[in-house]
């Protein structure tokens, strides 16, 4: 089985003829081959029990993971945003702590092989908790003049939460294959949008924060807006797609905590370029 395309994915799916993370045939290989025991007695290999496996990764490992993770990260949102709302000068604070530390734990568990490692998990949920929350603020509260900061805020996350169950509807009825090209193809528009958005920010520091005006609000902010909520969109089939092969293998049941990472990640950058689009609609 091939391994996810999908960089915060990457290392959860593993090749099911070696088994998951010393889980399968290698270990049940490794105790059938012992012919002494401990006292220098000659055993039979072919009586000897397997070592406990891991129960088996279901749907309902994934659905259980995620929302535990989503509720984290929520009522971590939810504390940030009122914290940042009666001291709009902890907002800034608030949405660099949780950016930073929420990129690093990203980083940690995907080139370090940890995505499915719960404390790794929930504390990503929670520090970019912090982040959602704040820049929930800045963009509803302070970006936005002549409009209810929560309408704002829920249509965001309804609209995050339609494309998330649209995308799964697409990916059920397999009107788009999660082929070799077609993740080339994404994975080729996330890099060109991450440089866009590096270059936008480094001229922006020598002219005065205007950039490419990616981000000013201008029919290219909204352009490049779209385009992002389009890539995030279909990252989800990539998630999707890790996940029932996940299942397939028979990986064990932690995997869920690696499917819940990545489908939190893909779900916040989705939330966060809806907010900023209903922002440039409601700003004056």
């Amino acid at each position: 089985m091939r391994e996810s395309s999908n960089p915060v994915m990457r290392g959860v799916v593993r090749d099911n003829q070696t088994g998951y993370a010393g889980f399968g045939a290698g270990s049940a290989a490794a105790g059938q081959g012992a012919m002494w025991n401990q006292f220098g007695q000659q055993t039979d290999p072919y009586t000897q029990q397997a070592p406990p496996v891991s129960r088996q990764l279901t749907i309902d490992d994934v659905v259980t993971k995620t929302a535990m993770t989503l509720g984290v990260l929520t009522t971590t949102a939810i504390v940030a945003y009122f914290l940042s709302q009666s001291n709009p000068g902890i907002a800034g604070l608030l949405m660099g702590v949780g950016a930073i530390v929420g990129l690093v734990l990203v980083l940690v568990a995907s080139f370090g092989r940890k995505q499915d490692n719960p404390a790794i998990v929930l504390a990503y949920a929670a520090f970019e908790g912090l982040f959602v929350g704040s820049i929930s603020f800045v963009f509803a509260d302070v970006m936005v003049s002549d409009a209810s900061a929560g309408a704002l805020i829920g249509q965001a996350v309804l609209g995050t939460f339609g494309v998330f169950f649209g995308m799964l509807l697409v990916y059920k009825v397999g009107a788009i294959r999660v082929t070799p090209r077609f993740t080339r193809m994404l994975f080729a528009g996330m890099i060109g949008v991450i440089v866009l958005m590096l270059g936008n920010l480094l001229i922006g520091l020598f002219n005065g924060g205007a950039g490419f005006g990616l981000r000013d609000g201008g029919p290219l902010a909204i352009i490049f807006s779209l385009v992002c909520i389009a890539l995030a969109a279909f990252s989800f089939l990539l998630d999707f797609d890790a996940a029932d092969r996940l299942i397939r293998a028979g990986a064990p049941s932690r995997a869920a905590w690696g499917v819940a990472l990545g489908l939190t990640v893909t779900l916040v950058w989705l939330y966060i370029e809806i907010l900023r689009l209903l922002s440039y609609f409601n700003s004056e």
